[in-house]
């Protein structure tokens, strides 16, 4: 040890410190003789991080990717579906009618008098020359007597008459009489007779006035409300009447249909009564599908309005539960005959966009849904008739479309 030459301690890598009784020796990582594999060490390290980073970023992304197709994959939607039917069905024609009385008569007086009597409750159901009301009538008593008096005055004098031409024509056979004075009583007598006639007119034109004071129903129907009460002095010429009756059994639907429906409709009502068969007009409710009365076309309007292109049609309907009101907006549905071998679908089925109608149709698979295109030549209540793009027995999605989408698995309610 004394021999060798010693390092100088700054570039040696062994420190000596001594102790009490100790030697120590302590490594210098400072040195020259460590500082490069100080250096490699620290890039290992920083190495063996970014692997170790790497390597667990691309596991979580191997997962992630493995995990991917099953977040994407979305649950079967439930649906219900129906099968394209294809049967027999009528050909309608619709639009909206007014329900109108058959006959409407508003009551009035032929007489101007006092109201003495009413004989009716308002709403109430009436037959035809039932008592209504009736006028004060003393006045026409009166006159039918004077009428009647002045009759058999002028009876008294007819007939005193007769018996001096029965003299005359003796005292002409006489010859104490001149044809003159024959003639003059001969026309005297047909005078008194004439007299006596007016007489009896004027007893009828009384008998029939004061008939008059009793006001009697023209026509059976339902009554209104009571626009004139007792005590009131009522004239021939008053505008509002005692009150109105409607007949209502039965009772018309007016409606209107587009001039292009008149070809259709026409030659049902002008063929030959042998061969006519009537058109039955079904009513329905503005907001429903229940079928309120069936009756029969009874008129096609004269002429179309040019104005609004429409024709007028009238339809009469039995109505003994009184299911249809006048003044009630119904819609009027004519059938104009049979489709033969019409496809139909539930109107649920149909959907709407911006290049037209279309449904949801069941896959062959059964578990998977495409949308396709239809068009849909009329809809009757919850039916709707198809014209184009559907086969019978393929089934269509009903209810739950909103969830779908082209391509779509799905599960049938029921199945």
């Amino acid at each position: 040890h004394r021999g060798r030459r010693r390092m100088p301690h700054r570039l040696h890598p062994l420190s000596h410190r001594r102790t009490a009784g100790t030697d120590t020796f302590s490594l210098d990582m400072n040195t020259p003789l460590f500082a490069p594999r100080r250096r490699t060490a620290l890039a290992a390290i920083g190495m063996l991080t970014i692997l170790a980073v790497a390597g667990l970023w691309g596991m979580q992304h191997r997962a992630f990717a493995a995990d991917a197709p099953a977040a994407r994959a979305t649950p079967p939607v439930a649906v219900t579906v129906a099968a394209v039917q294809q049967h027999a069905m009528p050909i309608y024609r619709t639009g909206i009618g007014t329900v109108t009385a058959t006959q409407s008569v508003t009551v009035k007086s032929r007489l101007d008098g006092q109201l003495d009597k009413i004989g009716f409750a308002e709403g109430q159901d009436v037959q035809a020359g039932q008592m209504l009301a009736r006028l004060d009538p003393r006045p026409l008593q009166a006159q039918l007597a004077q009428a009647q008096a002045t009759k058999a005055k002028d009876q008294a004098s007819l007939a005193n008459a007769r018996v001096d031409l029965a003299r005359y024509v003796q005292l002409m056979r006489d010859d104490a009489a001149t044809q003159q004075q024959l003639d003059t009583q001969k026309a005297l007598v047909a005078q008194l007779a004439a007299t006596v006639q007016t007489d009896e007119a004027q007893i009828g034109y009384a008998r029939v006035q004061l008939d008059y004071t009793t006001i009697s129903a023209p026509i059976s129907g339902r009554l209104g409300a009571r626009l004139v009460d007792v005590g009131n002095i009522v004239h021939a010429a008053d505008a509002g009447g005692l009150v109105v009756i409607n007949q209502i059994d039965p009772i018309t639907v007016v409606s209107t249909r587009p001039e292009d429906a008149f070809p259709d409709v026409n030659p049902a009502i002008t063929a030959p009564p042998a061969s006519r068969q009537p058109l039955a007009v079904q009513a329905l409710p503005r907001d429903g599908s229940e079928v309120l009365g069936t009756g029969q076309l009874t008129l096609l309007n004269n002429q179309i309005d040019s104005a609004s292109g429409t024709v007028q049609l009238k339809a009469m309907f039995p109505n003994p539960t009184h299911s249809l009101w006048p003044g009630q907006f119904v819609n009027a549905r004519l059938e104009l005959g049979q489709r033969a071998d019409a496809l139909t679908i539930p109107a649920a089925a149909v959907q709407r966009s911006q290049t037209g109608t279309y449904v949801y149709v069941v896959g062959d698979d059964g578990k998977t849904v495409q949308t396709q295109a239809i068009t849909v030549t009329d809809t009757q209540g919850s039916v709707a008739i198809i014209g184009q793009g559907l086969q019978a027995g393929r089934k269509v999605v009903v209810d739950g479309q909103y969830k779908l989408k082209p391509g779509a698995s799905i599960t049938v309610a029921g199945q």
